[in-house]
């Protein structure tokens, strides 16, 4: 009788264990689970950071933090300390400020991190540890028909940035992104990726060139770029004309870019028939700036400087490419950046 009674117990109880997980596998489903997803934007309109609750596609939030930049550009955020870095293109100079995720809409924010201004024209911004590149798109010899750019690289501690090394290029600068300990960097006012191996070794004031240079089949003139390394997918986006803001724009996702980065040699071509392209009139893509990219959801975020103003907009359902519609499509006054954060 013990016997059956401890049997019977036993049964009970992975019984009621079992009721509780599936309760609770449950619950997760319903809620999207603890994990949040945020997009962080910066604007050249006002100079104030635009956090998106991206958690779920049918229901996207929205707060403003002001701060008293009035350009930026490139945004970064640190989940470990709750903290947002942009670049000040009206301060020139790196701004980092703590503890904002209990922020409402609305709140001022104060520059927790400072940085010394020794910029001239700030854009995107990539991290790797406590190392913060800037790419500047200045004219660096003030010869328009010599193309040249900067790569600032600061480090961060103790409450401040200082400036540890300036990488001065031989083309163009606008986005950036690393894989690992590789810079990649779109040369800007061509339709070409540039690769810096191993670029945060080189710790002088130097000139350096890229590693490696190719051209992206179908772009125009790129300007963003992101890549995730767990997906091995690089998506870079094409504003085409300049003069154009509001309709001739595109992004490019490439999927196992790492193999066809090394299966295309220095100078050559990756192409079109290689990636796959959005573009065209229902896009409302003009200028797009910058890009961010959700993996698991294999979402597009875009920070549309041109059309309409300035758009933050996001495209799923991508497949083969094509005139798609984003499905969120949210106004920002001269859209600059954009960062996405899993947490």
């Amino acid at each position: 009788m013990k016997n059956r009674n401890s049997k019977l117990i036993a049964t009970l109880v992975i019984m009621v264990s079992f009721l509780a997980t599936s309760c609770s596998d449950d619950d997760n489903n319903d809620s999207g689970d603890d994990e949040t997803i945020s997009l962080f934007a910066s604007n050249n309109s006002n100079g104030n950071i635009t956090v998106y609750d991206v958690t779920s596609s049918q229901s996207i939030m929205s707060k403003t933090l002001i701060t008293t930049s009035t350009a930026a550009d490139g945004v970064y955020y640190n989940s470990n300390t709750e903290s947002v870095f942009q670049a000040s293109r009206s301060g020139n100079n790196l701004e980092g400020f703590l503890d904002i995720d209990d922020l409402v809409s609305g709140s001022v924010i104060n520059v927790g991190v400072t940085g010394t201004s020794d910029m001239m024209s700030p854009r995107e911004v990539a991290v790797n540890g406590n190392l913060f590149v800037v790419a500047d798109n200045a004219d660096v010899d003030g010869d328009t028909n010599t193309p040249d750019g900067r790569l600032y690289v600061y480090t961060m501690s103790n409450g401040s940035f200082s400036l540890r090394n300036v990488i001065t290029t031989d083309f163009k600068l606008w986005g950036i992104t690393f894989n690992g300990n590789d810079l990649y960097a779109v040369v800007d006012a061509t339709n070409e990726l540039a690769v810096f191996t191993n670029f945060l070794s080189n710790t002088a004031t130097t000139t350096l060139s890229a590693s490696k240079r190719i051209v992206i089949e179908g772009i125009v003139r790129t300007h963003g770029i992101t890549y995730d390394a767990g997906s091995d997918v690089l998506v870079m986006t094409d504003i085409a004309l300049a003069s154009n803001g509001q309709d001739d724009g595109g992004f490019h996702v490439i999927e196992n870019f790492t193999n066809k980065l090394n299966a295309t040699s220095n100078g050559a071509t990756l192409a079109l028939s290689s990636q796959t392209r959005v573009a065209g009139s229902s896009t409302l893509l003009g200028n797009p700036v910058d890009v961010a990219y959700d993996a698991d959801s294999q979402t597009v975020y875009i920070a549309e400087a041109g059309n309409g103003g300035g758009r933050i907009l996001a495209f799923n359902n991508i497949g083969s490419g094509g005139n798609l519609a984003p499905f969120f499509n949210s106004a920002l006054a001269s859209a600059s950046s954009v960062y996405l954060s899993n947490n």
